[in-house]
C-alpha cells in the first residue's frame, strides 16, 4: 500500500477574508484558483482599467459587488479597494487589520 498523509489540520477552511469600508463588510474571494488568477492578471508588464476589473469581478462575490458599486467610488479609491483586497488575499500586511 501506498503511504498516505493526512494534512488536513495543515489546512485553512475559514472563511473569506472581509474589507471594511464605512463600516460594512466586503467579502473577498481567497480560493487559491482566484489568487492565481488576479497574480496573473496584475503580473502584465502593463496593468490598465481592463485589467483592474477582470480582477474586480474575479475577487469580489455578487454581493460585495452591490456594496461597493452603492458607495459610488471615484477611480483612484476603486483602484485602492482593488489594490487592497490583493494584499488581503496574498497575505501581504494591510494597514488596519484586525
Amino acid at each position: 500500500m501506498a503511504k498516505t498523509v493526512d494534512i488536513t489540520e495543515k489546512l485553512d477552511f475559514d472563511d473569506n477574508p472581509c474589507l471594511i469600508i464605512k463600516g460594512r463588510q466586503i467579502e473577498v474571494n481567497s480560493d487559491a484558483p482566484t489568487i492565481l488568477r488576479v497574480m496573473g492578471l496584475m503580473s502584465k508588464e502593463e496593468t490598465g482599467a481592463k485589467e483592474i476589473e477582470e480582477a474586480y469581478d474575479l475577487m469580489f462575490p455578487e454581493n460585495s459587488k452591490q456594496t461597493i458599486e452603492k458607495l459610488k467610488l471615484k477611480f483612484r479609491d476603486f483602484v485602492t479597494v482593488v489594490q487592497s483586497a490583493i494584499s488581503l488575499i496574498t497575505g501581504d500586511d494591510t494597514p488596519g487589520e484586525q
